[in-house]
């Protein structure tokens, strides 16, 4: 056992008297006003001769491209070994949009599109706007990462002596977003008020692992908070904002005091959201996403919708409340600790097509081509989406088998840490928690890379947008082996000699 130090840092990643252009959705966004601050928060923690770097980013995804940037980006004598630095992202679609090409194995699925489209035809954008004022592309993952960068050596600067605690907390904020249906199909944001509806593809987890940080007096200086749904409420709207986590922060200061961090860590889940599929409340903001049912809607007494500012501030509400019962009951505080933390090289298996499904697709591609009497945009693209990513896969996979993926474990006293690079589907991490040796254990996806949806076999099975072949690396074969390597590793650290 050795004593802990702890840092924190937050660094704004509000860029000043510009826009940027919105990250996720099919389609086109340039961001209007700032509704919620985004930000860089850095936890560092070094205990014995083991450390961690913490970075939680309000961004889409933190992808290979920008972690490797962020490594060079930082001076040898950072204080800290690189390799210990985790970047990892709450999923929000109200961030900016970054160059990001080494995660795009077989290239981005609507370039391919762009190839395969006859020359007379045109892509014509939601939004097409090149001001210089925008921040994108290149210019965008060097200013995250120069920024990424300060916040991670600030949180190293700043360790002191510390200590901790853990706590639980439970709401429900995410939901399974996949609808069943009497044929064995499937579909995200998929109509439940249907006579052929079955049900909700997977259950889900409304358990919230929490970590609390204090100053020697036990002062509380930050809030670590991991939960099973994405940062998603706002993701249609045309505005910069952290979602449900930056009001959880601006939730817990208003209690605690300006200067308590909080670093928002999102669980497995791939397939959760915040909208109840079954109480369906619409908004109008979601009119251009091609995936959510824009017919009529039986009104509903449920939550206030989840598309809309209204129902991001319930979402916080239900979190932060947890958290402040679960820092009344705080009654032991670790001053003392084991940190063991592992930077892991893990070989996954692509996800292969056949040569008939490439077939089928590539058909598919030219039929729709062929009967298009005019220019397209990304409802086009997003009906197109499934056979071009077959067809890219099937390209790529004539030259690449496995692909590595960095994956962190760590413990910390009688806790476990987990990352992972994917959005991976929530039952993968209800076995890795559930087979844990841990007395806790946080799991974090979006995590030092982006390699898209990672499915369950189920949800291969039943298809659609998050399970068919373009939406990620991996299929269900990867994901039992991730969760066993992830098993082993975390088992490991538990066992009798580590103790």
């Amino acid at each position: 056992m050795n004593p802990i130090q702890i840092g924190w840092s937050e660094v704004s990643i509000v860029p000043d008297g510009r826009r940027v252009k919105l990250d996720g959705q099919f389609y086109e966004r340039i961001s209007g006003e700032v509704e919620t601050p985004i930000s860089i928060t850095a936890l560092a923690m070094e205990c014995g001769d083991d450390h961690a770097v913490f970075v939680g980013c309000d961004l889409s995804a933190t992808g290979s491209d920008l972690l490797k940037r962020v490594r060079e980006v930082l001076p040898d004598h950072c204080g800290f070994d690189k390799s210990k630095l985790i970047i990892s992202a709450i999923h929000t679609h109200t961030s900016m949009r970054y160059e990001n090409i080494s995660d795009n194995l077989g290239g981005d699925v609507f370039q391919i599109l762009d190839r395969l489209k006859p020359d007379h035809i045109e892509y014509v954008p939601l939004v097409r706007d090149d001001s210089p004022d925008i921040l994108c592309g290149e210019e965008a993952r060097e200013f995250l990462a120069d920024r990424i960068a300060r916040a991670a050596m600030e949180a190293w600067e700043r360790r002191a002596d510390a200590v901790y605690a853990f706590g639980f907390g439970r709401a429900a904020v995410g939901l399974c977003r996949r609808s069943c249906y009497d044929d064995g199909s499937a579909k995200m944001w998929g109509k439940t008020n249907h006579a052929n509806f079955t049900e909700l593809e997977s259950g889900n987890d409304s358990g919230i692992e929490l970590m609390f940080t204090y100053d020697k007096e036990k002062k509380l200086t930050g809030v670590v908070a991991n939960v099973a749904c994405p940062a998603q409420v706002l993701q249609h709207q045309n505005l910069i904002s952290s979602d449900y986590m930056g009001k959880v922060k601006g939730l817990i200061r208003e209690k605690y005091g300006k200067d308590v961090n909080f670093l928002g860590l999102i669980s497995p889940a791939g397939d959760m959201c915040p909208i109840d599929l079954i109480r369906w409340v619409p908004s109008p903001v979601c009119k251009n996403d091609p995936n959510i049912p824009q017919d009529a809607a039986i009104e509903r007494r449920a939550d206030p919708s989840m598309f809309e500012i209204k129902g991001c501030e319930k979402a916080a509400k239900r979190i932060a409340t947890e958290i402040f019962w679960a820092l009344e009951d705080v009654t032991e505080y670790v001053s003392e600790s084991t940190l063991i933390h592992k930077n892991l090289t893990v070989d996954m298996p692509l996800r292969k097509v056949t040569i008939e499904e490439y077939e089928t697709a590539k058909k598919a591609v030219e039929d729709y081509f062929a009967a298009c009497k005019g220019d397209i945009n990304y409802e086009d693209n997003a009906k197109l989406l499934v056979h071009s990513g077959t067809m890219a896969r099937y390209t790529l996979q004539q030259s690449v088998d496995m692909y590595p993926i960095e994956v962190h474990v760590m413990r910390l006293g009688d806790v476990a840490f987990a990352t992972n690079p994917y959005e991976l589907f929530l039952n993968y991490g209800n076995q890795i928690r559930a087979r844990s040796l841990a007395k806790q254990t946080f799991l974090v996806e979006l995590s030092c890379g982006c390699y898209g949806y990672l499915p369950t076999e189920k949800a291969e099975k039943g298809s659609h947008y998050s399970a068919f072949v373009g939406s990620g690396h991996s299929d269900h074969v990867g994901g039992d082996l991730l969760v066993r390597k992830t098993l082993r590793e975390i088992n490991a650290m538990f066992s009798e000699e580590n103790v």
